[in-house]
């Protein structure tokens, strides 16, 4: 089947820009026989849609469905003409619709099979029901003569097996209490386009002091239904998801990854489609946060482009500060000052956005003050900014605001007027001589002090009224530490 995209009216049907080729329908056949049906198409010119849905009618007595593909990418330093690949069931491919989704790899794999007991990391395990399915194709950077593809589908006819068994991880860690708990909510595994598996991450995340770390494959739920497997008691994983639009990238953190396929997020819409807040209100309402995720990368459908109305708070530190990273985390810092003088506050989130063992998880990383390590307290913690994030679990600070009896840390309101003084500390383990401490308020610096040895302190008298101070601690222009606000005001 050979379908000409730039010669196709494009129509709306719920989820974006989408366009939908003729079905194509496989015949019952004997048990323990396969059968395979082929969709060709090619991708040109600057009319692509974002979305393109392939159906195929399955049968009664099928155990399991294979999907292969090809198509040619063309690379340079961002690669273009790319194809990325997911499947929804008879249950529906509208936007939203959880109960159809069965599973997306983007462009990471070139094949994938699901039945009732297994799939491919990234699929959802479950019944090969009877009916319409769909093999969801999504262009990217599509430009010059395009790519052809080539979309194989075998079914393979029999009984089903034995019902796949969920094991998704504990919600919380026995025995603690009020703390102080280091984590990255951006890590990546084979569930997506990651290289470690969900154990050697989970080791990673150890080996950088964190005691929970948050699952956040692309646009799939899958990992969520086996972190069970990997990690002990003593450590906790908070489910989520990267939601990875054709406009920018959030993360949708504490998510309850209940249920046979887990809590999935729709990514399938831009920002003129006014989707995004539909599906930031469904995390919040699931208890999660939506993060805005390296939104100063300079890259289009990476950077992001929606505005910041709908967001909870912004990752402002993604990966190790260096390179262009450096220039892109500084770039969001920035951003989420200005906001912060605009009177909006978004908690500052760091992450080390992890896809493989050289990027170390851990770098950078939150910590958070929580009432327990619980997925709930963490995000809790999260929501109200009581965290500051760091380039190391080897880094420690302290950071209050105090007027009387009254005391503040990150997040925290220590209310102050005309007249006032407020005292301010910042004490910092964990540095090196000629490491730098800067306090920072809404008209610029408040204070420095440079350490002589492995800690450093910074102490200073701030008139009362002031809107909100916050901390940086850097070595040269690498940034080590950054604290949420302490708000001063009535």
């Amino acid at each position: 089947m050979t379908i000409n995209l730039d010669r196709r009216a494009l129509f709306l049907a719920g989820a974006g820009t989408v366009t939908t080729a003729a079905l194509m329908t496989f015949e019952p056949a004997a048990a323990g026989t396969t059968t395979t049906k082929v969709f060709r198409g090619h991708f040109r010119g600057s009319k692509v849609p974002d979305w393109v849905y392939l159906p195929f009618h399955v049968p009664a007595g099928v155990r399991a469905i294979e999907v292969s593909y090809d198509y040619t990418p063309t690379p340079g330093v961002i690669t273009t003409n790319v194809v990325d690949i997911g499947i929804f069931d008879p249950s529906g491919a509208g936007l939203g619709n959880a109960a159809g989704f069965r599973g997306w790899s983007g462009g990471a794999r070139k094949s994938f099979r699901l039945s009732r007991t297994s799939a491919t990391p990234g699929y959802l395990p479950g019944p090969i029901s009877k009916g319409r399915w769909r093999v969801a194709l999504g262009p990217y950077q599509i430009n010059g003569a395009g790519t052809p593809y080539e979309v194989r589908v075998t079914l393979h006819h029999g009984k089903p097996g034995p019902k796949f068994r969920r094991t998704p991880a504990p919600r919380s860690v026995p025995g603690t209490g009020p703390g102080w708990y280091r984590g990255d909510l951006h890590v990546h595994t084979v569930h997506s386009d990651g290289s470690q598996t969900q154990r050697q991450a989970y080791v990673a995340a150890k080996a950088a002091g964190l005691d929970f770390l948050g699952s956040s494959e692309h646009n799939t739920s899958s990992a969520q239904l086996t972190w069970g497997r990997h990690v002990p008691d003593d450590f906790l994983v908070i489910p989520g998801e990267e939601v990875t639009t054709r406009a920018g990238h959030w993360l949708a953190a504490g998510l309850p990854g209940r249920g046979p396929r887990g809590s999935w997020i729709d990514w399938r819409y831009r920002p003129d489609d006014g989707k995004l807040a539909r599906f930031t209100r469904q995390v919040r309402d699931l208890g999660g946060l939506a993060i805005a995720a390296h939104p100063a990368t300079p890259v289009d459908s990476i950077r992001w482009d929606f505005g910041y109305d709908d967001m909870d708070a912004i990752e402002v530190w993604n990966g190790p500060w260096s390179g262009l990273n450096a220039v892109t985390n500084a770039n969001a810092v920035s951003t989420w000052h200005q906001l912060l003088v605009a009177g909006r506050f978004l908690p500052a989130v760091g992450n080390s956005d992890s896809h493989k063992a050289e990027q170390q998880i851990g770098v950078a990383h939150t910590v958070v003050r929580a009432a327990t390590l619980s997925v709930d307290a963490i995000i809790a913690g999260y929501r109200g900014g009581h965290s500051w994030v760091t380039a190391s679990s080897g880094i420690d600070l302290d950071f209050t605001a105090t007027l009387g009896a009254v005391s503040g840390q990150c997040g925290d309101r220590v209310p102050s007027g005309s007249g006032d003084t407020v005292a301010v500390h910042l004490s910092v383990a964990g540095v090196t001589a000629g490491d730098t401490a800067t306090l920072i308020g809404p008209n610029g610096v408040l204070g420095t002090a440079v350490a002589t040895d492995g800690t450093l302190t910074l102490d200073s008298a701030v008139a009362g009224g002031t809107a909100f101070v916050r901390a940086e601690v850097k070595r040269g222009s690498t940034m080590l530490a950054l604290t949420n606000p302490i708000f001063l005001t009535a």
